[in-house]
């Protein structure tokens, strides 16, 4: 008899969990107190006990402190973390389903589909009427482009990844070239509004933005957790998943529109924020293991914290002046994705 691998039956790290918890506890309670207005740890304290429906309340003194808090660091934070473990939690999916650590949720179109729903709402002035027109238009051209190349990508007889990268790849170009020539007939204006949203940066950050989507992100990516043990066995091929008697089909297509979604809702929220759901699983799994069940939360836990440091590091280094999120993300997931490379290819010419 064929002894079950070791990798389903790992149990969670307590200590590492609890570890990691605490860092994005703490990193959370550091973004709100730095900034380019340093604020002292007993005043936001104080400030958290009293909510914009008691403001009234508050000492006339610590009402600057108040909106500081609440309106613009506190939200802002919430969606670095959220934004973060999305993306994070997503990316260990994908790359699990297609069993290829340098696999991320871009594959499916999403961060193309994103970019045109964008400037379609900043060139049509759709952007200029609502708050939420980017960030909805980008998740609408998300979750179309994800379902184009899912169509192309799919046969009778089921669902090839090795089509579905090529479909993500033809359809991203396709995107990519409308996006161009939408811009080179737009006004100035528009095109350097769709430069900056493309950077990635939470300055924009609000609670009508984050709160809408933080119960769907919630619970999509607890659904994506609780199918580590299904990614264990799709991860050991597609043969042995069937011998066991698993839906291979449904479960592809659960888990692709399962981490499509959550990733549109996350670059719907935060912006294109590159790199994270490649680099932050990748980096997990070399301390855990490949173990799903570990895997996934891990993931998730280390993404919040990551983007927060990221965030954190964009507001305070060359503060009061601001770098975008992306930007950081990008300069510290350029390099890591060029050793990622080039690890795999000694690997193979070994």
């Amino acid at each position: 008899m064929t002894k079950r691998p070791e990798l389903t039956r790992t149990p969670l790290s307590a200590s590492l969990l609890l570890a990691l918890l605490s860092a994005v506890l703490a990193t959370l309670l550091a973004a709100v107190l730095w900034g380019a207005v340093s604020l002292s740890a007993g005043d936001v304290m104080q400030a958290l006990r009293y909510p914009p429906a008691r403001l009234h309340l508050l000492p006339p003194e610590l009402r600057r402190v108040h909106a500081i808090v609440w309106y613009i660091r506190l939200p802002r934070a919430i969606t670095a973390a959220t934004a973060g473990a999305a993306l994070a939690v997503s990316g260990a999916a994908v790359q699990g389903l297609f069993r290829n650590p340098l696999a991320s949720p871009d594959v499916l179109g999403i961060s193309a589909g994103s970019s045109l729903g964008a400037v379609i709402a900043i060139v049509t002035g759709a952007a200029a009427l609502h708050p939420l027109a980017i960030s909805g238009a980008a998740f609408l051209g998300a979750i179309g482009a994800a379902g184009l190349v899912y169509t192309i990508a799919t046969r009778p007889g089921g669902t090839h990844l090795l089509y579905l990268v090529l479909a993500g790849l033809a359809v991203s170009s396709l995107l990519s070239g409308m996006v161009s020539g939408i811009l080179i007939m737009a006004e100035e204006y528009a095109v350097s509004q769709f430069i900056f949203w493309t950077m990635g940066g939470l300055d924009g950050a609000s609670w009508a933005r984050i709160l809408p989507p933080l119960p769907l992100i919630i619970i999509l990516s607890l659904i994506l957790i609780a199918l580590g043990q299904t990614l264990n066995l799709l991860s050991l091929g597609e043969e042995h998943a069937y011998s066991l008697g698993l839906p291979v089909e449904h479960l592809k297509i659960a888990i692709l529109l399962l981490a499509s979604t959550l990733t549109a809702l996350a670059v719907a929220a935060a912006g294109p924020i590159a790199f994270v759901g490649l680099m932050v699983p990748h980096g997990v799994r070399l301390l855990t293991g490949p173990n799903h069940r570990r895997l996934l939360p891990l993931s998730g836990i280390s993404g919040a914290l990551f983007l927060l440091l990221a965030d954190l590091a964009a507001r305070t280094l060359l503060a009061p002046r601001e770098i975008k999120t992306g930007i950081i993300t990008a300069l510290i997931g350029g390099p890591y994705f060029i050793f990622l490379i080039l690890r795999h290819r000694r690997k193979g010419a070994m």
